[in-house]
């Protein structure tokens, strides 16, 4: 996946080259969370999610029985991954600021992060004080290729775009109960 997205910026980067008046504008994101505080738009995946937060409310919602947590002994502050957060709306503000970028040619690439890293255990307990209640869960082997901690580095976005995340992951989490309940 990771070198799709890799392979991907590198054929993009190529066509601004070989075509100077051309504008790329690569936005690599982080781990979107939320949903719209007005609990109309969220997430509703279809399937089997592999993602943290899909996983998270089809735990709520009793879909799946309990959240495995893979890993409980990484060199981190709680022993479980860490991973940068990102809340769709400050996503969907970074999309609008990006395309300011449009206005040079050549290729402008910005991280679309927090910055900051929130680990597994961090957000399963943000959704359970969101939520009122616990959440079923377990401790599974690690999986093969998870690193300890991967978090964004924004400062580009912020610099050229003046953009950078206002919500926490609180509010991630709020929306996201808020979106649950309001599709009931």
């Amino acid at each position: 996946y990771g070198e799709t997205k890799h392979v991907i910026e590198k054929i993009l980067e190529a066509e601004a080259v070989a075509r100077p008046e051309m504008s790329v504008v690569i936005l690599r994101y982080f781990n979107p969370v939320g949903a719209h505080e007005s609990g109309l738009l969220g997430e509703d995946p279809n399937g089997i999610p592999n993602n943290l937060m899909p996983i998270v409310m089809k735990v709520r919602s009793g879909e799946i029985k309990e959240l495995a947590i893979y890993g409980n002994d990484y060199d981190t502050r709680d022993g479980t991954c860490i991973r940068d957060y990102i809340h769709v709306v400050d996503l969907a503000l970074g999309h609008l600021k990006s395309m300011q970028a449009f206005e040079k040619t050549g290729t402008s690439v910005y991280n679309l992060g927090s910055g900051r890293g929130t680990s597994v255990l961090e957000i399963m307990h943000a959704f359970e004080e969101a939520n009122h209640a616990a959440l079923p869960h377990r401790f599974a082997d690690r999986r093969p290729g998870d690193l300890a901690e991967i978090f964004a580095d924004p400062s580009k976005a912020k610099r050229e775009l003046n953009w950078e995340t206002t919500h926490t992951i609180e509010d991630a989490m709020r929306d996201t109960i808020n979106f649950l309940d309001s599709a009931k």
